[in-house]
């Protein structure tokens, strides 16, 4: 019986070096219900009622994922985005150069002259 007592106790005690340190290290305005002095103080002398409530009411909610795209090559930050081909000689060139050489590489129909 003794064991059990001394167990429930150094899970108690852990879970309120957690809830402390989680606490005192959350930013002011994502503490929930409560003030962020309020929280540290109340787990500070509520070990084990305090520490529960900060993980029930006072701990920030996480935010969901947004949905992973099927093309994440696109959402890279400071990727480089397309301009208008009308605009971009080089590129008009190059396309114009490999039609020219399909058109070479094309074999001749017998209908054609």
């Amino acid at each position: 019986m003794v064991y059990i007592y001394e167990g429930l106790g150094l899970i108690t005690l852990v879970l309120w070096i957690y809830c402390l340190f989680d606490a005192i290290t959350t930013p002011e305005g994502a503490c929930r219900n409560l003030p962020k002095v309020l929280w540290v103080i109340a787990v500070l002398l509520f070990p084990l009622v305090g520490s529960l409530l900060w993980l029930i009411a006072g701990r920030p909610q996480t935010q969901p994922r947004p949905p992973a795209s099927r093309f994440p090559e696109y959402d890279r930050p400071g990727r480089f985005v397309a301009s208008n081909p009308d605009d971009d000689e080089a590129f008009l060139r190059q396309l114009r150069e490999r039609a020219e050489e399909q058109r070479r590489n094309a074999p001749k129909k017998p209908d054609e002259s």
